[in-house]
């Protein structure tokens, strides 16, 4: 026994919604439309498939010079460094590297979506782990449990909250005030836990501690050259004019309330120069980190300020593919070489969206839908909002235990929910935050993971030991989420 692929699956689902269209009463038959219906998705769905693929070409280029790689070793090192300090062995250095490597993972996870990537950097940190007096567990989390708890409370992923907002017009990223504070208060919950249990593991655990094990796989600094420099200038220049331009048009809105505010892109320009030139006289990775990093601050001022969409940031990105690629000393072909691989490796994702949306087209084509939400309103009816809301994380949840892919389930999910939650009174944003939850915590524990089994094998740790060790700790972050979730329905939060 096992569990099927999941194309098979999603298009199992469209057949049976294509039959089911001829017996539920008021349906209109569309067996006949499965394989049309395939087309008709990926054209009303172009535009976000179009943004997951640009997005995953853009991320590829960026791990394939090793800039971030080389940013986590300079933390680690430095993190490492603060022995010497008398209150740092006080704290315990283990424990503030604990809490910032945790939290650097955590952001990432929020900022990009950053999950089959944990399986490389869990290889590089256990090592470190181990010569802090820790196991390989405490390695595991360190790395892989921060990143998918950062996941599930993400502020800016692109592979769960960009697509779920665009399934459910929604602003993209907006009610990213409430989503910051779910992010604080799940990763301080973490980092808690982690902690916990590494103080545990040494007192009970006797492990030789040997302060000069390092990583495997150290990247190469490689020093700043003519291109990087050439680089910058262009990206300056081109901030400038952009600021020039349209600098004076800049209104951020907060809940409400909008604020004129010109100087914030001039404020992100000067931020970028300086901390540019001072990247460039450290290292070509980390002038390119600097790029990713300032493409994201960019990027939430486009949205907030600009209202920038889908076309603005799929620019940005490829802006950034191009401009980390140059100054990696890629030729134009090895740039292209490296965008296709990173499109092909996220094709999936965007093969699924287009896949699910062929489901969607049958349900509204075979005038299921309406009935859908009306026999769910009535079933939901007397549960109240609270209630409703509750059905559905739990509903998300359950999915998500054998199909982790977050892109399957909100093509699938969300163009149902999101006008179901409008009969009911409920904001959208409060059914995005319940998918947002029910997509990521149980990443963590579920056996039809394939970035949770390679984690496990590289750590050699059986899945039975981790399930023992997680469970509880799983059960926690669904409780948590669902009381994240009160404040939803009765609060006037900003963005929802």
């Amino acid at each position: 026994m096992r569990v099927p692929n999941t194309y098979v699956i999603i298009f199992s689902v469209l057949l049976l919604c294509a039959v089911a269209t001829w017996f539920i009463p008021g349906g209109e038959p569309q067996t006949w439309q499965v394989f049309s219906a395939l087309y008709e998705g990926f054209s009303q769905q172009a535009g976000i498939i179009a943004f997951v693929l640009i997005i995953g070409g853009a991320f590829w280029i960026v791990n394939s010079t090793k800039a971030v790689d080389a940013g986590i070793m300079k933390f680690i090192d430095k993190a490492s460094s603060l022995e010497r300090f008398p209150l740092m062995r006080k704290i315990g250095v283990g424990n503030v590297v604990i809490v910032l490597v945790m939290l650097l993972f955590g952001l990432f996870g929020a900022v990009f979506g950053m999950s089959e990537e944990t399986i490389a950097f869990v290889a590089v940190v256990i090592p470190l782990a181990r010569s802090l007096g820790y196991d390989n567990v405490v390695g595991v989390c360190m790395v892989y449990v921060a990143a998918h708890v950062g996941f599930a409370g993400a502020m800016l992923n692109p592979f769960t909250i960009g697509i779920a907002q665009d399934m459910s017009d929604l602003p993209l990223f907006s009610g990213i005030e409430y989503r910051t504070l779910c992010w604080c208060v799940l990763m301080t919950l973490s980092v808690a836990f982690v902690l916990w249990y590494a103080s545990k593991v040494r007192k009970s655990t006797v492990i030789e501690c040997n302060a000069d094990v390092k990583p495997s796989s150290v990247p190469e600094m490689t020093a700043s050259g003519l291109r990087q420099w050439i680089c910058f200038g262009v990206l300056a220049v081109a901030a400038v004019a952009f600021s020039i331009a349209y600098g004076a048009d800049c209104s951020v809105k907060i809940g409400q309330n909008s604020y004129h505010t010109p100087w914030l892109i001039w404020a992100a320009d000067i931020l970028f120069a300086v901390s540019s030139v001072l990247a460039l006289r450290n290292s070509s990775q980390m002038f390119i980190l600097n790029l990713l990093m300032f493409t994201i601050v960019f990027m939430v001022i486009g949205v907030m300020g600009y209202g920038w969409y889908l076309p603005e940031i799929c620019a940005l990105f490829l802006l950034l593919a191009i401009a980390s690629g140059f100054s990696a000393g890629y030729s134009p072909d090895d740039i292209a070489k490296e965008f296709i691989a990173g499109a092909k490796d996220i094709f999936s994702a965007a093969l699924i969206i287009g896949f699910a949306a062929g489901i969607i087209y049958i349900l509204k084509n075979g005038n299921v839908i309406d009935q859908m939400l009306e026999s769910m309103a009535s079933a939901l009816e007397e549960s109240g909002k609270l209630g409703a809301l509750s059905t559905m994380y739990g509903i998300q949840t359950f999915i998500n235990l054998f199909v982790p892919s977050a892109s399957a389930k909100a093509a699938v999910t969300m163009p149902i929910m999101a006008p179901f939650s409008d009969l009911i009174g409920l904001s959208r944003q409060a059914t995005v935050l319940a998918f947002q939850f029910g997509d990521g915590f149980t990443n963590m524990i579920t056996p039809c993971s394939g970035v949770l089994m390679a984690v496990l094998s590289v750590a050699r740790i059986q899945y039975a030991e981790w399930f023992r060790f997680i469970w509880k700790f799983i059960l926690l972050l669904l409780l948590v989420g669902f009381l994240l979730l009160i404040p939803a329905v009765y609060m006037d939060l900003p963005g929802f």
